[in-house]
C-alpha cells in the first residue's frame, strides 16, 4: 500500500465523512460519493484512506471506483466537457466535434487544460439522440453541435 500522501485537513475530512456513516464498509459508495464531492475526484490516496477506515480490501473501493461511471480517478476541470460518441452521435459528426474541442482546448480526451478550466471526456449516450451530436459541459446539454459552434460554446464558460 502506497504512502497517503494528502494533508491533514484531507484526512481529516475522509476519516469525518467515514465516521458519519458509522466507518460501515456497507456504505463505501455513500462515503465515496460524499468525498468526491469535495475533492473533485477519488486519487489512489483517497482510496486506500476510505478502505482503512471501512475496515474493507483496496480493491473492494478500487472496484467501485473503476465499475461505475460517476467515480472519477483523475481531476476534472471546473467546467467538464463530455463528448457523446453513442451511434446517433457519432454517424451525425460528434467526431469531428470532439476534434475541434481538443484543437480548441490544446488537450486530449481524459486531460484538463492547464488552467484547470476544462476536462475533456468522451460518454456513450446522454439520451437526447434526437438532438445528435450533444455534448455536455457540466450539466448543460448542447444539441445539434458542429464544429462551427465549439467557439462561441466554449465562449460561455471562459
Amino acid at each position: 500500500m502506497a504512502v497517503i500522501k494528502l494533508s491533514e485537513s484531507k484526512v481529516n475530512f475522509v476519516k469525518d465523512v467515514c465516521k458519519s456513516f458509522n466507518n460501515d464498509g456497507g456504505e463505501v459508495i455513500n462515503v465515496l460519493h460524499k468525498v468526491q464531492g469535495e475533492f473533485g475526484y477519488l486519487p489512489a490516496e483517497v482510496q486506500e484512506l476510505v478502505a482503512k477506515e471501512l475496515n474493507i480490501p483496496v480493491s473492494r473501493v478500487y472496484g467501485i471506483v473503476s465499475f461505475y461511471s460517476f467515480f472519477t480517478m483523475t481531476p476534472k476541470g471546473e467546467h467538464p466537457i463530455s463528448v457523446c460518441l453513442g451511434t446517433a452521435c457519432y454517424v451525425r459528426g460528434a467526431e469531428k466535434v470532439l476534434d475541434e474541442l481538443k484543437r480548441q482546448l490544446g488537450i486530449n480526451v481524459g486531460e484538463v487544460t492547464p488552467d484547470g478550466k476544462f476536462s475533456l471526456t468522451c460518454l456513450r449516450c446522454v439520451g437526447a439522440c434526437g438532438l445528435a451530436p450533444v455534448i455536455e459541459v457540466g450539466e448543460k446539454v448542447y444539441g445539434r453541435v458542429t464544429p462551427d459552434h465549439v467557439k462561441d460554446i466554449l465562449a460561455e464558460y471562459k
